[in-house]
């Protein structure tokens, strides 16, 4: 998948898992201060990611995600 696949696939699954609006899933949003999520947010991420690529992220991999571009940077690394 490249870089914009990924983007479009984890807008989709923000928008249709964690109720956000598709116009505030801008790459620079953070998580945490724009999107609200907490830490339970972010391992539900971490498990739809997983179900959507087939590949497990460890939580190393995601402690560091802070917006939406480096979310879609680690899965990238994950697939690659």
């Amino acid at each position: 998948m490249t870089k914009d696949e990924i983007y479009a696939e984890l807008k989709r699954v923000l928008v249709s898992s964690f109720m956000l609006e598709e116009e505030d899933l801008v790459p620079e949003a953070n998580l945490y201060t724009d999107l609200d999520f907490d830490s339970i947010d972010a391992i539900d991420l971490a498990a739809k990611i997983h179900s959507v690529t087939g590949r497990q992220m460890k939580p190393e991999q995601f402690k560091d995600v802070r917006t939406i571009e480096d979310a879609v940077n680690v899965i990238h690394k994950l697939l690659n």
